[in-house]
């Protein structure tokens, strides 16, 4: 069928030329043979119109433009070396296939992953290169390809290339492109031009090497033949497309030689290809050669890595500060980290070893990122503190009510840093129950300071190593949680919450409480280890605050290198205005409602805090207060669809109160205990942090005079019943329990209970209430109501003073107690931690001995309060 159709240069090429788009880094050069396979509905549609004509046997021309790089490829380096000689092989002999039969187009799709492109739209011209190759259509076939369940027209064309043109306008942009072209013949070589002579005899020159050079890589040698053959026929310009269609070139040397029109700079660049070209074969021969006696069978698998590195050598290709080599990129960045003398050394050490390390190693990795965690650590980096004090104190006032003693307290550092500028920072640590706002406080220290602010939540941590590293012995370690903070945070000087630190575990895998010893330890921060980096880390600049619920579980030497503050819990007046200033906007604009809608009164806002809230802190208040706003926001919506918007009333009163929450949850609980003999209340410090009640009731059954105890207790409780009872039997007379001739005692069971006998309860603080209810069974006398008591006992009837105070006075005035009984040396935890609004509200009777307490808890006419443990007394000498 070629027979029939006229050579090259007797084709007629016309001024307008139907366009083929060339993708895939495809460029057509005079004189070139290619094949392609076409489903792009665009040049689908152009074969399409000219089947009848190609079945009619005329000659056929288009124009095959290829597109312009994209972005991606765009920074492409122009001359990139191919990374092996097995590449280059591969490229050459393609090259060779061209020649013979042409090459065969990939099948697209209707998308394309490698550069997003849409097959399905249209090209715009914008995209088209402004050359193109003329070439004449020797050959198309037609086949239907089934692809998605989708049958559609495929085409294999087999194109000449005929000469350059220019594009000078797309007339058409549908159903297939169309421009007008101006077209460029190839020139003859002038005989007198010495210049172009030599030129064309150095092409023919570097095609030998170049054919020499592929004759080592065992090509076919019909290939080789075919090459030698053509380098004494073809024209000087023919075979300057030939050899660039054979050589590994990137897509933008192949648009710079399409663009070339002219033989002499074309014929230079074409040269300078080949010879690089040779040289890459050269070389990658060389090191194949070499590196293969070096490496061992185990080696093997980097060899293609070897070469790579080889190459670039070669090229000059590698410099110290090149972004895609690792140690060069780790070593300016380590230069601008400024590091301390200590890590700026073990840094070097391990660049060192970086360096002479290969990258398909495991221990690589380990490396490169252990100097990533030295160079992003913040060493020298701080923000500045905000001395202002002023405004300190109204960023912590606006952000929480009341805690005036915290609030002093980061005042006072404040005001010591600003006169001092290398204070360290101190070690605080927040104790009270749940909803008090210790963790929010932090963030509030924070803001106040101007630093940044991070919460390591320490509850549940039961392995040493997250506190202080892992040691670098596997891929996977990583440094503790401290560091991960610094690193995080960016600055060395931040604040970081240590929330919930006595919740931590403790096993086989080490104490993490005792990790923490060095951590918050003012005098041995500075100089802070991780396992992980193995190089001190200075500390004292971190403004530690930890929150704990209790001390108990706290270890006593890591509890001694804190400053312990305590946040008890809320009275009603403090809750009211807590929910008046944060909560009640906060719930009212997370549910949408405007505030100037919504209106709630001091006295619904404490009948929610009373009567549907029994806590130390505001959590739960928050929770009913959001109930509150979503019944609102249902109204609101209903009112709003049904277009009666101005008649929404979002007014809470006491009487729609119970509409929306329900029944009062909490009732008089001491009204309904206190009216049997033998049930006392007592106030507990709860494992929580915050205070409660504590109802302890005794009973006598006839038995031989023993004591039974239940409900859940732990040994000191157990002790402070039994010292109770001892002190009642032995003053049994005074109080008028038993004659002298009688021992009521000997025939007597007495069994006490302490309600709620899932909660464990221990502690020292019952042992006067212990006492008052013995007295109480016996004596079948009422304590006096609304009266609540605590305080240690001795066998001698001594009253000892116990702790937390403030928490237990306030339980008990949120439980409504009027009347307390403590030990006489508690006075002064009344006088300075109690607030005035609740002193005013109780009345507080102070204890030296058990007689002041029974006088306290009785009314005025029980037989018994006159007598106590003055010698003077008449019945005290019974």
């Amino acid at each position: 069928m070629s027979s029939r159709i006229p050579p090259p240069a007797s084709v007629a090429v016309p001024p307008e030329l139907p366009l083929i788009p060339m993708r895939n880094n495809r460029v057509l050069l005079p004189g070139i043979v290619m094949r392609m396979q076409i489903t792009r509905p665009d040049t689908t549609a152009l074969v399409d119109h000219l089947w009848l004509s190609f079945k009619r046997r005329e000659t056929l021309v288009v124009g095959c433009v290829p597109l312009r790089p994209a972005p991606a490829s765009a920074g492409a380096q122009s001359g990139t070396a191919p990374s092996s000689s097995a590449a280059a092989a591969a490229a050459a002999s393609a090259a060779a296939e061209r020649q013979r039969a042409g090459a065969r187009q990939r099948i697209p799709r209707a998308f394309d992953p490698e550069n997003g492109e849409d097959l399905s739209k249209p090209i715009p011209p914008e995209d088209l290169f402004g050359w193109g190759c003329a070439a004449r259509i020797l050959d198309i076939s037609k086949t239907n390809s089934q692809e998605r369940r989708l049958t559609q027209t495929t085409y294999l064309v087999t194109l000449e290339g005929i000469a350059r043109f220019k594009v000078l306008e797309v007339t058409r942009n549908t159903p297939f492109l169309e421009a007008s072209v101006k077209l460029f013949l190839e020139p003859e070589v002038p005989k007198g031009d010495m210049e172009l002579q030599a030129l064309v005899m150095s092409l023919r020159q570097a095609g030998n090497d170049l054919s020499q050079a592929l004759s080592q890589l065992q090509l076919p040698s019909t290939v080789l033949s075919q090459l030698r053959e053509m380098l004494g026929s073809t024209p000087a310009g023919q075979l300057a497309d030939l050899f660039s269609s054979m050589i590994d070139l990137t897509l933008e040397e192949k648009l710079d030689i399409l663009e070339t029109v002219e033989l002499k700079p074309r014929i230079e660049k074409v040269v300078s290809l080949i010879n690089r070209q040779v040289q890459v074969f050269k070389i990658s021969q060389k090191l194949q050669s070499t590196i293969e006696n070096k490496l061992g069978k185990k080696q093997r698998e980097f060899l293609l890595r070897e070469q790579l590195e080889a190459i670039k050598k070669e090229l000059g290709e590698t410099d110290g500060g090149d972004g895609d080599d690792d140690a060069g990129d780790l070593a300016k960045r380590l230069a601008d980290a400024k590091l301390p003398e200590d890590a700026q050394r073990a840094a070097q050490t391990e660049l060192k070893r970086l360096k002479r390390m290969n990258p398909g190693m495991a221990e690589y990795q380990v490396i490169r990122t252990y100097l990533e965690w030295i160079i992003e650590l913040p060493w020298s980096k701080a923000t500045a503190d905000n001395l202002d004090v002023t405004s300190s104190r109204g960023v912590l006032d606006s952000d929480h009510h009341g805690l005036d003693r915290v609030k002093t307290r980061i005042i006072e550092y404040l005001a010591v840093r600003k006169l001092k500028k290398d204070l360290r920072g101190p070690i605080l640590c927040f104790v009270g129950p749940p909803g008090v706002g210790k963790t929010s406080l932090g963030r509030s220290i924070a803001n106040a300071l101007g630093r940044k602010f991070y919460r390591i939540s320490l509850g549940g941590v039961r392995d040493e190593a997250e506190i202080r590293g892992h040691r670098r012995t596997y891929i996977g370690s990583l440094p503790g949680l401290i560091i991960q903070g610094l690193r995080r945070c960016g600055v060395n000087n931040p604040v970081f919450l240590l929330d919930e630190i006595d919740k931590l575990g403790r096993d086989f895998r080490g104490d993490p409480s005792s990790a923490l010893l060095e951590v918050l330890d003012p005098e041995q921060n500075s100089t802070f280890s991780d396992h992980y980096l193995n190089i001190p880390f200075d500390l004292s600049n971190v403004l530690f605050i930890a929150t704990a619920n209790e001390l108990d579980t706290v270890p006593a030497p890591l509890l001694d290198r804190m400053e312990i503050i305590q946040i008890p819990g809320y009275t009603f007046d403090e809750k009211l205005s807590i929910a008046k200033r944060y909560l009640l906007p906060k719930q009212i604009a997370a549910h949408g409602l405007d505030s100037g809608s919504i209106s709630m009164a001091d006295d619904v806002i404490l009948k929610i805090a009373t009567g549907y809230t029994h806590e130390a802190g505001v959590r739960s208040l928050e929770r009913e207060i959001g109930a509150v706003c979503r019944f609102l926001a249902v109204e609101y919506s209903q009112a709003k669809e049904s277009g009666r918007e101005a008649l929404f009333d979002g007014k809470v009163t006491q009487a729609t109160l119970e509409n929306i929450l329900g029944a009062e949850r909490y009732d008089d609980e001491i009204a309904e205990r206190m009216g049997v003999p033998g049930v006392v209340t007592g106030l507990a410090y709860t494992s929580s942090g915050s205070g409660g009640l504590l109802f302890i009731e005794a009973t006598a059954t006839p038995g031989k005079g023993t004591l039974h105890l239940t409900g859940k207790l732990g040994d000191v409780i157990k002790e402070s019943a039994q010292i109770g009872l001892t002190w009642v039997r032995a003053n049994a007379s005074k109080l008028g329990i038993q004659s002298a001739h009688k021992n009521v005692f000997e025939d007597t069971d007495v069994h006490i209970h302490f309600p709620a006998g899932a909660v464990p309860k221990d502690g020292p603080s019952a042992g006067v209430t212990i006492v008052t209810a013995l007295v109480s069974l016996m004596t079948g006398s009422l304590v006096r109501e609304h009266t609540a008591m605590t305080g240690e006992v001795t066998l001698r009837g001594q009253v000892l003073p116990v702790g937390g105070i403030k928490e237990k006075v306030l339980a008990a005035h949120r439980a409504g107690v009027n009347r307390i009984i403590l030990p006489l040396r508690n006075q002064k935890d009344v006088q300075a931690d109690i607030p005035h609004n609740v002193k005013g509200d109780i009345e507080f009777v102070y204890a030296k001995t058990l007689w002041d307490v029974l006088r306290a808890a009785f009314p005025l006419n029980t037989r018994y309060l006159q007598i106590g443990d003055d010698p003077a007394h008449p019945a005290a000498r019974l």
